[in-house]
């Protein structure tokens, strides 16, 4: 690749990755992840394709954070399945990865989509959003495992909650451990960022096919 078209990459990138405001966000494409806080900003984590190797760190130390196991009375990490993970790398031929975790859309959909009646105390469905962290949370005492979060997941945003094989039950939602990312902590390339955008950007959700799409359209035209 000579000079003039690797040039041209990281413009078409900085495209992706520049939202309103001049702040490095994918602010028109919607991998954005919100957390917002008490003076009305928005905190999120933020996808630079341009540095994303496709290494899967991410993965791993998502899964060994959110599933650690008890040992000798001490809660410790676990393994790190790759499979458990609640960010997903996902790679495409030709050659693009792209990392997606769930967006946190603002519409909610998926807990609109629970059929479950709201607790008349929380007004909470089995699925809800935290209060603290605008994550999604599914009660797993009140889940019926009926799927229909996890289609509606996959109708707005690509299909980011995943059932239970057994239970039916969704899995896979970004808890931002606890306001510490680790994917973001741990990325060895520093694609992934935590940071504060402003609350009045346009955040819209793509699925990760869409934005493979346009990336390899751009990358291998000839194709």
């Amino acid at each position: 690749m000579n000079l003039s078209t690797e040039q041209s990459r990281r413009d078409f990138l900085r495209t992706l990755a520049i939202g309103a405001g001049g702040m490095a966000v994918l602010g028109n494409l919607g991998f954005i992840f919100p957390q917002e806080t008490p003076n009305g900003e928005i905190k999120a984590i933020v996808v630079d394709f341009t540095k994303c190797a496709g290494c899967r760190t991410c993965e791993t130390v998502c899964s060994a954070n959110n599933h650690k196991v008890e040992i000798n009375g001490e809660l410790l990490k676990g393994l790190g399945n790759p499979d458990l993970s609640n960010i997903k790398v996902w790679h495409y031929n030709p050659d693009v990865d792209i990392p997606v975790t769930c967006f946190l859309c603002e519409d909610s959909p998926c807990i609109e989509a629970c059929p479950v009646e709201p607790d008349p105390v929380t007004g909470h469905k089995a699925l809800y959003r935290d209060e603290k962290l605008h994550t999604i949370k599914n009660d797993l005492d009140r889940c019926i495992g009926c799927e229909k979060c996890s289609k509606a997941c996959r109708e707005n945003s690509g299909g980011i909650i995943f059932p239970n094989k057994d239970t039916g039950k969704p899995e896979r939602m970004c808890t931002l451990c606890d306001g510490d990312p680790q994917c973001v902590k741990y990325c060895p390339y520093g694609a992934l960022q935590y940071i504060t955008i402003t609350n009045d950007m346009k955040l819209r959700n793509t699925s990760p096919d869409k934005i493979a799409e346009k990336m390899t359209e751009y990358f291998y035209p000839e194709l």
